[in-house]
């Protein structure tokens, strides 16, 4: 599968955004997906996840109450709403897709697939 991210941008801490993940095939009941985050200097790390089935969602700690990944199947895409933006949240976010096991959601090296990632940077 393909993946290719986008709705990055520059927001105020407080705003909004919307990432999108378009994938080239159907990801309901096939893959895991993911989105990960890449700060200056820092390692990827686990933002959010979403089951196959689209019936459970995982968080960090850090963006729980604040993020919210959904998945459209009607148009074969991931999508990541961000809100209560904070500049801790500023990084180049990538979106995954994962073959394995629903335990393994945070776990970045069994995502197989990625996206070229987009930049969200929050100013104070």
């Amino acid at each position: 599968v393909q993946l290719q991210a986008s709705g990055g941008g520059l927001v105020q801490a407080g705003g909004s955004l919307r990432l999108s993940c378009a994938t080239s095939e159907p990801t309901s009941n096939r893959y895991l997906m993911g989105w990960f985050r890449q700060a200056p200097g820092k390692g990827r790390d686990f933002v959010a996840a979403m089951s196959r089935s689209g019936s459970s969602s995982y968080y960090a700690d850090s963006v729980k109450g604040r993020f919210t990944i959904s998945r459209d199947n009607a148009k074969n895409t991931v999508a990541l709403q961000m809100n209560r933006l904070k500049p801790d949240d500023t990084a180049v976010y990538y979106c995954a897709a994962s073959n394995g096991a629903l335990s393994t959601y945070g776990n970045r090296a069994l995502y197989r697939y990625w996206g070229q990632g987009t930049q969200v940077t929050v100013s104070s």
